[in-house]
């Protein structure tokens, strides 16, 4: 019986646990595996900090870089303003990029692989910003729809455009960090079934099968770069969005 088995295999939802809470809770790989990256970012930032010292060693150096970057970051894009909203960011960053990194070990479940979450981190995301932007501005926050110096005759077809281009910002920020992590874990499991393929059968592919090998490493750096990436660009793009809500133009 031969046996084929689908790159799409490792994104696949699996319940690990039943429970029964009024209607059917079900505990999937997704839940564990997001649950997981929280908790070890967490205990990453909680360990690196936990004996700090003056001079900082090289865990703390590192949880200070990651401190200082997303802080630039907020800094460029709302001024001193951001420093109200860094924690939002701070958390926003680590997260992101915390789940990344985990799908990049073996045998683990990436979270961010499946559009269903990070279309509802997106949404989560964009009704938080409205939601300051309302507070912040009331009413006139709607002003924001409307291009300044446009002339108001305009606004009819100026409006649903910007509305439109407005409301696809959760679009931009889900299908982007989705499609980035999805097709770069397809693509190192098709070569890696390939280079294994090449294995198995032996003589001259016991070389042959070095060139995919070497291809993978290649890859698996650069997924690395991605996953780091993919979480700088949904911050920045956060804190784009989130100056919109504060200055509005």
């Amino acid at each position: 019986m031969i046996l084929f088995y689908s790159p799409l295999e490792q994104f696949e939802i699996v319940p690990l646990l039943f429970l029964f809470l009024g209607n059917k809770f079900v505990f999937t790989n997704a839940s564990y595996f997001l649950i997981l990256a929280v908790i070890i970012t967490l205990l990453f930032f909680y360990i690196s900090n936990l004996n700090s010292t003056f001079v900082p060693n090289r865990w703390q150096s590192i949880s200070e870089m990651v401190f200082e970057f997303v802080q630039n970051m907020a800094f460029e894009s709302l001024g001193h303003k951001g420093s109200k909203f860094f924690p939002l960011l701070f958390a926003t960053f680590t997260f992101v990029f915390g789940c990344n990194i985990l799908g990049m070990v073996p045998y683990t479940f990436t979270v961010t692989s499946h559009i269903i979450f990070t279309f509802s981190l997106g949404m989560t995301t964009f009704i938080g910003l409205n939601i300051i932007g309302l507070k912040q501005h009331g009413l006139h926050f709607f002003s924001l729809f409307l291009p300044p110096g446009a002339p108001l005759a305009l606004a009819p077809l100026l409006v649903p455009i910007e509305l439109i281009s407005y409301v696809f910002r959760v679009v931009a920020l889900s299908v982007r960090l989705f499609a980035n992590m999805m097709a770069g874990h397809t693509l190192l499991k098709i070569l890696a079934t390939f280079a294994w393929k090449m294995l198995s059968i032996g003589g001259i592919f016991l070389i042959i099968q070095l060139f995919p090998l070497a291809v993978i490493i290649a890859i698996t750096g650069l997924e690395l770069a991605i996953a780091f990436l993919q979480a700088y660009v949904w911050t920045t793009l956060t804190c784009l969005y989130l100056s919109d809500a504060l200055n509005l133009h």
